[in-house]
């Protein structure tokens, strides 16, 4: 196979080369810029459909999407904690905006588990610049989430990649397209695919009831040429202890535990400043209704029990990273599985008791208040937390260990 990895990055993002982000305090520190920057054109973007090209822009410039290089490369290199964070502070501004660059840290981890140190040079190099990746992974009319009829065909020193994808958040302001296809051996590949390569179509026409500005739409891949050195064998991540799935779940989870807090938060100032007391009550004004006070008590409880639950999740993750074991890859995906299962239950009821404290006036179209729960609804049917809770009762009951896919 010929060498094709250029020996130089391209030319840096529009607006010039991103930051480089030093630790994880810093990260931390402009997540939280970033969060209040966005938070106050998020429901405008939403009722508009606005797609976040601008915010995004910022977010690359930022640094924040180079934050899991390794030191030795350059990068933060910083813990699943902070990364989880980060994406609980976006998500509680604007969860669209959140999302989108979930996969670009997914395949991230596919090149620090299974890339080349070649490949590791090359790319982190590009993440470091700023630029993003994008997801093409899932596939309509299979059977179920693991069928995957994508098609990595040798032709002479190249591949050639043939399929359609869907719900490829990310993939529509990406650089690099990754693209989860088979080879001939019929084992799961990665293959890093520029935005602009030929063949490579990216259709905007996601049309979901929340998270209207991720653009999940289709990409079409027509006999598109793909370079050896730009290709990773990602079935081997599967083939012993892995922390892939756990990851992926982790940011998830962050996205719907911000989801919660940006719910309640909105909730509490229009209560305060427009809702009007329940003549009953006696008081003068819905913040001081006692029944009001303890509905946004319980509330207060499920959000903070999801937070925790991120936490705890992260740190297991952290603790398997540390020292990598079935025992200890096993303990971060339940881990990660009780606060997904949670934190999404939390996200849709807090999105939903949104109009049951504010009242009447907090229906009006206008304001754009469901967003919340349209988000919150949206993101947590990614995958079921059912099987979640299943995983859990059987580890818990019979120490049957999570199985080593994608989602867990």
């Amino acid at each position: 196979m010929t060498t094709s990895l250029p020996t130089a990055p391209a030319p840096p993002p529009a607006g010039g080369a991103a930051h480089v982000i030093a630790d994880d305090a810093e990260a931390l520190a402009v997540a939280a810029a970033l969060a209040d920057a966005f938070r106050s054109g998020a429901a405008e973007r939403d009722a508009l459909r606005r797609l976040p090209r601008d915010e995004l822009a910022r977010l690359s410039a930022s640094g924040l999407l180079g934050i899991t290089v390794p030191r030795g490369h350059g990068g933060a290199g910083v813990t699943a904690g902070t990364l989880a964070e980060v994406f609980r502070l976006l998500a509680t501004a604007d969860p669209s905006l959140a999302q989108i660059p979930q996969s670009h840290f997914v395949y991230v981890n596919v090149l620090l588990a299974q890339g080349s140190s070649r490949q590791q040079e090359f790319f982190f190099r590009e993440v470091l610049a700023g630029r993003r990746f994008g997801n093409a992974q899932s596939e309509a009319g299979t059977r179920h989430v693991q069928d995957i009829r994508t098609r990595l065909e040798p032709a002479g020193d190249h591949h050639l990649l043939t399929g359609v994808k869907h719900y490829s958040t990310g993939a529509l302001f990406a650089d690099w397209i990754p693209v989860l296809a088979r080879a001939d051996d019929d084992r799961l590949y990665v293959a890093y695919v520029p935005r602009d390569a030929p063949g490579v179509t990216v259709a905007d026409d996601w049309d979901g009831m929340g998270q209207r500005t991720t653009a999940s739409g289709t990409v079409r891949l027509e006999a598109v040429a793909v370079p050896a050195d730009r290709v990773v064998p990602h079935h081997l991540t599967f083939e012993g202890p892995q922390l892939h799935g756990a990851v992926a779940q982790l940011l998830h989870t962050a996205i719907d535990a911000g989801i919660a807090r940006g719910a309640l938060a909105e909730a509490a100032g229009f209560v305060r400043t427009k809702s009007r007391p329940w003549f009953e009550s006696g008081f003068d004004t819905a913040a001081e209704d006692p029944l009001l006070v303890q509905r946004f008590g319980e509330l207060e409880l499920r959000v903070r029990a999801a937070h925790a639950l991120l936490e705890a999740a992260a740190r297991a993750v952290d603790t398997a990273t540390a020292a990598l074991t079935d025992d200890t890859a096993a303990e971060a995906s339940v881990a990660v599985a009780a606060a997904k299962a949670y934190a999404g239950e939390a996200a849709v009821e807090t999105g939903s008791a949104l109009f049951e404290v504010a009242g009447t006036r907090s229906a009006l179209d206008g304001l754009n208040l469901h967003r919340h729960w349209r988000d919150a609804r949206t993101h947590t049917l990614h995958d079921p937390a059912r099987w979640k809770v299943q995983h859990l009762g059987r580890y818990v009951l019979n120490g049957i260990r999570p199985p080593r896919h994608g989602l867990l």
